[in-house]
Parts: structure tokens; sequence; C-alpha cells
């Protein structure tokens, strides 16, 4: 570690000073159940009629404080407990477990007054005003000191109360403070780059500064990427990407790690935002630092299909839990209050919802948030108990979703089965490929990679999401959509999986940059070029709307390459347009593998078809027998195999397992009907 401006500046090393033990009680009996309770915006006698409310739904947990950091510590060093006492006390009296945060998300009006150089500054130089949330700068020494010392202070003081459960810390760190471009923000910018590069020359080298002569000469000279005239160096854009990361890692790290020490046996998490963007964060590399894997995740009510973002998210949560059961910390019961239209759920979708985080591998699931807020800027966000109160549809799905968790109670503890097929996504490539211009901004680093998962789940075929490093043993098939940036260990692990028997499928604009954001040369997709047999000479991206005809029939938008298929076999051909005639898929025999090229955004009943031939190749089946568009998981463990069916369609989907359905209790000895937007949880019987 160093020392810049007095604070700690926890970047490249992430070993904890107070190491903890790898496994805890868990948070609650059975599957963790709840929300976020904000009492403190609600008179007392409420927070009785809560509790009780509480205890009719089955929620056995609640976070509680986030925000109330100005109503614990009124003024400079002066707190006031009591009234977070008597909601700890209540809480604990009605059998409900907290994760009590510790409430730095919102510094209080006291300290921006004191301290209004602790707020973000934004690209163009101008301080966040106070009004929002999260408006602090993760490389403020100031702010850094003012909430260690709240942290402490509140580990202090309820360490001990028999309440709490876990540590939640802060809340969404980076979603409102994601970047900042503070003189004090440059400070620390550079002695990471410091840390990161040594020297100036291996800095210049790896940016190839020499370009538009931006070579530097001091490590001072290096600023953060504020407004300019023309776009700024790639290498730069995706270092600050990982430094903006890292630094709100290191805020993070720096509270874990004075509440490890106050209270060793409490384990700690903070709520990541795997969602429908990239982000901020490297969560993959945060997953490692957390003892409880959390995520939030709410869908967009204007997409269709909307559960598709929520199983692939949900996927990604459980790669970077490497397996284990992990926690939904919010998801919304009806509407959110941040869309262009915020429009309710429809019926039975909060319970698909949360069954499908549950089938992907949490043990638990909570929502934003207990009671609807009458007033502030989330007032109409749906919550457990809605503006209507208990007499409503909303509060009445609740209780009836209470019912099916404590029935769903076997299934904590176990683990999704392992896939048949990986499907490599980077957070890394994806900041690399938006940082800097690219021959399309059609192009979205999501796309592809969603198109894949979805069409593998709705044929019952699971899919494992992992980044690049994790281990690729004893998968039959990968598959590599759009990942823009390629190390050279990557590169060698896919090659090498593909030698020993795997199939891999390797998509367009794969394999282009290297981990400094320089194009590899010599022909794309270099990182993967000689294992593919085949060389992209040039990309043809294609306007907005326009299509292209494959020799199959099928068709292609979006993306096109100039393929030289060299020595691998050409599987589709472009049938019209600049490449007509020209190679769309190529294939090579590799060791006892082979490797698939895509060179083309195929429709999505073409990739389907093309995904059909590869798992077929590949001896990739699929979960369980059923009818396609029924999405199917299955979890085992010590308590049995427990396989998941959800039909998110508008007519009745057929599955068949020999087993008992926890939610109706009925049993079968072969198929089930699972209605149209229906769920079904069988226990199986021996397979």
């Amino acid at each position: 570690m160093t020392d810049h401006d007095g604070m700690d500046a926890v970047f490249l090393s992430h070993a904890s000073d107070h190491p903890q033990p790898t496994e805890y009680p868990w948070l609650a009996d059975g599957l963790v159940f709840g929300g976020d309770y904000n009492p403190e915006q609600w008179p007392e006698e409420v927070w009785r009629e809560d509790v009780e409310l509480m205890r009719r739904a089955g929620v056995n947990t609640v976070s509680l404080g986030i925000f109330s950091w100005g109503l614990l510590e009124v003024a400079d060093g002066v707190f006031e407990w009591g009234w977070l006492d008597r909601v700890l006390d209540l809480l604990h009296e009605g059998g409900i477990g907290v994760n009590l945060a510790t409430p730095t998300a919102a510094p209080p009006m006291w300290l921006l007054d004191a301290h209004p150089e602790i707020a973000t500054v934004g690209a163009d130089g101008v301080r966040t005003a106070r009004g929002g949330r999260l408006a602090w700068s993760p490389s403020s020494a100031t702010f850094r000191r003012y909430a260690l010392r709240m942290v402490r202070a509140i580990a202090e003081r309820y360490g001990r109360h028999p309440a709490l459960r876990l540590w939640h810390v802060s809340n969404e760190i980076g979603n409102e403070n994601a970047s900042c471009f503070s003189d004090e923000t440059a400070g620390a910018w550079q002695e990471w780059l410091r840390q990161r590069y040594g020297t100036l020359e291996a800095l210049n080298s790896a940016w190839v500064t020499a370009v538009w002569g931006q070579t530097y000469s001091d490590f001072a000279q290096l600023q953060p990427p504020r407004a300019a005239r023309t776009g700024h160096n790639p290498g730069l854009l995706l270092d600050f990407a990982r430094f903006t990361s890292d630094a709100l890692l290191g805020h993070y790290l720096a509270e874990r790690e004075v509440l490890r020490e106050v209270t060793p046996g409490i384990p700690v998490t903070t709520n990541f935002m795997v969602m429908t963007d990239p982000g901020a964060a490297d969560y993959g590399v945060w997953a490692r630092e957390v003892d409880i894997v959390a995520n939030d995740h709410y869908t967009i009510a204007a997409d269709p299909r909307r559960h598709v973002d929520l199983s692939f998210s949900a996927d990604r949560l459980r790669g970077m839990a490497e397996g284990r059961p992990w926690l939904l910390m919010e998801h919304s019961t009806a509407a959110v209050s941040w869309q262009r239209v915020n429009r309710a759920k429809s019926a039975g979708e909060m319970h698909r919802n949360t069954i499908a985080h549950i089938a992907r591998g949490a043990d638990g699931a909570m929502f934003f948030q207990w009671r609807q807020s009458i007033a502030g800027a989330e007032q109409f966000h749906s919550a457990m108990v809605p503006h209507a109160g208990p007499d409503s549809e909303v509060y009445r799905d609740v209780v009836r979703l209470g019912e099916m968790l404590r029935a769903l109670a076997p299934v904590r503890g176990t683990t999704v089965e392992r896939a048949q097929i990986a499907l490599l996504f980077d957070h890394d490539s994806a900041t690399a490929l938006r940082a800097g211009r690219k021959p399309s901004e059609l192009l979205d680093v999501l796309d592809l990679p969603r198109a894949v998962h979805d069409a593998l789940t709705r044929r019952g075929i699971a899919v494992d999401i992992l980044s690049p490093g994790q281990s690729l043993a004893d998968y039959r098939a990968l598959i590599i959509p759009t990942l823009y940036l390629v190390t050279d260990e990557t590169a060698d692990a896919v090659s090498d999986f593909v030698d020993g028997g795997g199939q891999a499928l390797v998509s367009y604009f794969s394999g282009i940059a290297d981990e400094h954001n320089r194009v590899r040369p010599g022909g794309h997709p270099a990182a993967f070029r000689d294992l593919l047999g085949a060389r992209v000479d040039e990309f043809f991206p294609l306007l907005e709307g326009e299509r292209v005809a494959l020799d199959n029939g099928t068709a292609a938008s979006l993306w096109a390459e100039r393929v030289v298929a060299g020595d691998s076999t050409v599987v589709r051909r472009f049938a019209d347009g600049d490449l007509s005639g020209l190679p769309a898929v190529t294939r090579r025999a590799v060791g006892a593998g082979s490797a698939t090229y895509l060179a083309t955004r195929l429709d999505d009943d073409a990739l389907a078809a093309l995904l059909d031939e590869f798992v077929q190749d590949a001896g990739v089946v699929p979960v369980a027998e059923c009818e396609p568009g029924l999405e199917v998981t299955r979890r085992v463990g010590d308590a049995g195999s427990f396989l998941f069916a959800i039909n998110h369609d508008g007519e009745p989907r057929m599955l068949r397992a020999p087993g008992v359905d926890l939610l109706s209790g009925e049993h079968s000895t072969g198929d089930w009907a699972v209605p149209a937007g229906g769920v079904r949880v069988v226990m199986e019987e021996m397979r």
C-alpha cells in the first residue's frame, strides 16, 4: 500500500489486515427474504405495524440505515443513537435479522457545508451540487477520514447487537459517483499509474503516446480524461476506468477493514449492480473482496424480453461467486422510478423474477424497499407495502412470495449444477471496447453475449458465464462473443481448451486488442488467428437497418468482416452485398477439438440454428427433457436435486421430471405442465 495525502490508497494490493474465516452462519433460517427498511421516514407508531406486517409476509431480514448518517451523527462528532437502538430492538423482538449499513452513501449536510471539496467533479470541471446521493469522491482524503470515523462508531455501537447478521457497506458504490475529475483525483490517478507502470517509458510505450504527440515526460502531466474537443487515447481511457474501479474498491476495503477489526465474526458485503450495463466497477475483482456476493437487479419495463437480462446477469453473478450461493440484495415488486415509463409488473412477474434469481444460485431475495415512500426522489418507486397499504395486490403478492420461499427452504445451500458450456465475458474487455472510437457505434458489448445466452436458455441448455482466468476444465464447449480485449494468457487458455478436445465458437470483433487497448497487428482476430486458421483483413460494419443474406437463406445485420478462410472450412457464405461469396462462418479442426468463427451478427433464428449445430457437435445436452421456451435450471446438494422450470411465454410448456413440486405439493411420475407465466420447482426423484 502507498500513502496519498495521508490516506491509504488501496489500489493494487487487496490483502486484508484482518483475515476472516471463509464461512459464516447463514443470515436466516431458510432463504433470505425482505428488503430495505427506512423507518426514519415514518413516525414511530408505524414501526410496530411494520414488524407485524413483516411477520405476516414471512420477512426474516431487512437492510437498515443505508441513508441515515445525518440522523445518527447530527453534527461533527455528535451522535444520537436512540431511534436506531429502538428499531433494532423492535426488529429483534420480531425475529427479524438486520443487514446493517454503514451509512456512508449519504454524506450529511453539515459535512458538505464544512467540506464541499469532498463532492465529485465532472469531466467539465463542475463540482457536483448537493441534492442527490453518493455525492463523494473516492479519492477524497477528507471524506475517507469522516466516513471511517462513522463506520467505527456504528460498529462499536451495534457490533454485538443480537439482530445484526451482515454489514452492508455503503450502497451501490460507483452508481452516482462512478468517476471524478478533481485535482485530488488527479493526484491519486498519478500514483496509481506509478504503481502500475513504474516508469514513464513503460507508460508511453503501453499507450503509444507518440500518436498525436502526447508523450509524457513527468507523471504530473498525466491528468484525468476531462472534457476535450477530440477523443482521448484509448489506452488512457481504459486505464482511467481501471483506476476508477480500484479507487471505489479502495473505499470499500477501507470500511471493511474497520468492520473486520471491530466485529470479526460478522460477514461484510456491498451491493453490486450487475444489470443492463457493465458499469464502472470490475465486479469480478470486487467479488474476491466480499464475504457474500450480493447484487441489485432491476428489469427494464420497455424491454418485452426483460427476463433475458435477468437470467444473463444472474449467471454472471454466479460466475463471480465461483459457483457459491449469493444474495439478491435489491429488486422491485412492481415499477421503479427512474425509467422513461415506469410500468408496473404484470401478474406473476414479480414471483418469476424472484424465483429466477433463486434458480440461478441466489440463497435469498430482497427488495427496495419495505414501505413505499410518500416523499423524496423515490416516492413512486414500488415497495413491498405500497402507498395503498397492506390491502393491496402488491402486498398480497409479497405474502404469497414469502410462502413460496418458505416452501423452497430445502434449496438453501445447494448450488447450481455445473453447465457443459462456458461463455467468456470480461468487464475489462467491455470497457476497452467503449474506450475510444470504434468502427461502429451500433456495436453493443452486451448484445451478442445476451443473444447467445438466451438462445441456449430457450433450448433448455445451461451456460456458465466465466471471466478470463477462470478454469475451463471439464467444459465441453466454449463461446467467446465480442471479447474485444484478449490477453496472451487468455488466448493460450482457449487454444489449450480446443487442443484438448473442446469446441470453441469465437465471434466477430473478438481478440482485437491487447491488455493496453492496442490493436494486435497482422490481421484480425489476432489473438485467435492461428487457432481459427482464418484471417480478417477488413471490417465492414453495416449501416443502421442494413441487412445481408447468407447462402443458406438466413440473414444478418449490424456487422460483417472480409474473411480469408486459410486452412479453415467455410460453413456459411455471404450471398449478397460487398462480401458476396466470401466466408461468414468458418470451422477448423484443432487437435481433438474444433474452432468456429462467426464473422457477422446473425439474426436470432439463424444464430439459434448455428448454436444447435455447435452444441450437437460438442455433445452438449439440455438440463432436462422439456419443450423449447421453458427456462430450466438445476440446483444440487446434500438436500437433493431441484429442477426449476419457469415459463415466460403465453402458452403452457411441458417438462419431464419425476418428483414433487415444492410450490404446489403435487407429485408426478413424469410429465408436468408448466402453465403460461408459471413456475415449478421439482424435487427430483433419484436420477
